[in-house]
């Protein structure tokens, strides 16, 4: 286990291609070969991040920080995880990918805290009739300035259009569209036609933000497209 940011390599083919200020305090586990860690130079993590690579053959791929993002990040064989520019979090995000899945978050993702998301379910689930396995993992896929709510969990095969905002607990298992509010256990579309903004309702002035006229709007609004 490294835990030291760094660049590095090793006789596995294992990289960490990073050109930035070295952080202390980051856990980085290598336990197969040709696993590669590529982080923006700009990127900013917290001492509770862990890269956990399980097997071979694997990427992780963050780009450059707003402010702190904290992960607990595992790629299994084949597998990536790929996370734009200035994702936040509120605490540690876990992320997995394994069996060749691909979980991708765009730009200006806001994360809350106590969200999970994951390609698969870690331990295989088999029909006893066809031995065939039940519970495949599955890529997926988060579009730019999409914000998940406190508690969401995205599962294998989800896929959320940019703009979007993902409510408080709730449970994502499918495809949703741009510009639009998902909640609920499993996640339905509740609102369309939505944008929203990193302005917090007591940290930024005006603390009553009742129309879109007292702040800077971002470039994400944009009407659902179905």
């Amino acid at each position: 286990m490294l835990e030291l940011l760094d660049a590095y390599s090793d006789d596995r083919g294992n990289v960490i291609d990073y050109s930035g200020r070295p952080i202390s305090g980051i856990q980085i586990h290598f336990s197969g070969s040709n696993n590669r860690l590529i982080l923006d130079s700009e990127v900013k993590l917290t001492r509770s991040t862990v890269f956990r690579f399980d097997c071979n053959n694997a990427t992780i791929r963050i780009g450059k920080g707003l402010h702190g993002f904290a992960g607990f990040l595992r790629v299994g064989e084949d597998s990536s995880i790929v996370i734009g520019d200035h994702v936040t979090t509120t605490s540690r995000v876990t992320i997995t990918a394994v069996e060749g899945a691909i979980v991708s978050l765009g730009d200006d993702c806001m994360i809350s805290g106590d969200v999970q998301i994951r390609s698969d379910d870690e331990h295989p689930i088999f029909d006893i009739h066809t031995g065939d396995r039940v519970n495949n993992a599955s890529s997926i896929n988060i579009g730019n300035h999409t914000w998940l709510g406190w508690g969401a969990r995205i599962l294998g095969g989800s896929t959320i259009g940019e703009g979007s905002v993902v409510g408080l607990s709730s449970v994502v298992t499918g495809s949703f569209p741009n510009n639009c509010v998902v909640a609920g256990v499993p996640a339905r579309i509740k609102r369309k036609d939505i944008a929203w903004e990193r302005d917090h309702l007591t940290l930024k002035k005006p603390y009553y933000k009742p129309n879109a006229d007292v702040l800077t709007k971002s470039p994400y609004w944009r009407s659902t497209t179905d």
